[in-house]
């Protein structure tokens, strides 16, 4: 596995570091390396050089740092240049979308090399920034990202048959947070959905909630809000067999009226649940009252199966351990 060091000026590279293993998950052979007000060029090198010799595979290094030009760019740069022979490589103006897609790139692009996933993540890293009001962007920028995201457009004959007449669902995940971090870069980059589509009757009657996700949908992919009713058509309509799609329900009962309805999902990934009046805490991202503890059972006993993960490198839970949890606490009070 090609091994990857973040390094900043300051503090940058720990709170980059932090933030992809909030939305990636913990990740091995990643390393943070700052250069602190009080320290010189040898200290940096000197952590980037331990950095290094604790990786599992020291001959494929990225170096992921904030400034061309500055200290830890330089020493890096020394370090490449007394390493020529090796798969060492430098990517300068690190931002989050770059580190995810690298992380994505070593999970997904098998037996890449640093140089390779060097290459590969240089666009992300630039489409990643954009601006709100979104007329702010550059013209050219704007013409680009038009380019490359064009959708066909044009209503489809009903009763059209696209390939095998049947939606993909790639994943059927309950988060009360719905479109967010996780789900837009870990989850879409794990699953490669054309489309994420949010199933509420709640947030498809809330303009703005609308808004809001239709613009948190990342690069390429479409979101939509759909209510419930509207999601069990689109699963028995032919015209959707060649889309694979994300679908992000915000409660388990919601999730459960769409699989009785028709939905064909046999596993249902389970993000978060927020806390509120009535519901009690099952671990730090779950809560259940007992409305959801009687629809899990329901649901299990239709042969759902549960993924309790928050990104693709998480440890599954038991959920119906979890549920048991919930059962006894609520039936003490």
């Amino acid at each position: 596995m090609v091994g990857i060091i973040l390094a900043s000026h300051g503090g940058f590279a720990d709170g980059i570091f932090q933030s992809g293993a909030m939305i990636f998950g913990d990740q091995q052979n990643v390393k943070a390396c700052t250069l602190m007000p009080n320290e010189g060029p040898d200290n940096v090198r000197t952590k980037m050089e331990a950095a290094i010799n604790s990786f599992d595979d020291p001959d494929h290094v990225l170096f992921l740092i904030d400034l061309w030009s500055g200290t830890p760019f330089n020493q890096a740069n020394i370090l490449l240049g007394e390493n020529e022979d090796k798969d060492w490589a430098i990517v300068t103006g690190m931002n989050l979308p770059m580190v995810i897609e690298a992380y994505t790139a070593r999970m997904t692009m098998q037996d890449a090399t640093a140089k390779e996933i060097a290459t590969h993540i240089v666009g992300v890293a630039k489409d990643g920034v954009k601006t709100m009001p979104e007329n702010l962007m550059p013209a050219s920028a704007v013409a680009q990202d038009e380019r490359q995201h064009k959708q066909p457009t044009g209503a489809i004959p009903e009763g059209t048959v696209l390939g095998d007449g049947h939606i993909k669902i790639g994943l059927a995940r309950i988060d009360s947070r719905l479109l967010h971090g996780q789900v837009a870069t870990a989850w879409s980059k794990a699953i490669n959905p054309d489309r994420i589509i949010v199933v509420s009757d709640n947030v498809s009657h809330d303009e703005l909630r609308k808004t809001m996700i239709q613009q948190a949908a990342p690069a390429g992919i479409k979101a939509h809000v759909i209510p419930i009713k509207k999601m069990i058509e689109v699963a028995k309509d032919p015209r959707f067999g060649n889309t694979k799609a994300l679908l992000l329900f915000e409660t388990p009962e919601d999730a459960l009226k769409a699989i009785e309805g028709g939905v064909d999902i046999k596993t249902l990934n389970i993000g978060s649940m927020a806390h509120s009046e009535g519901k009690v805490a099952v671990n730090k991202v779950l809560s259940l009252n007992m409305e959801d503890v009687k629809t899990y059972d329901k649901l299990k006993e239709m042969g759902i199966q549960f993924d309790v993960r928050k990104v693709p490198g998480d440890n599954p839970e038991n959920m119906m351990s979890l549920v048991n949890k919930a059962r006894e606490e609520l039936e003490k009070k």
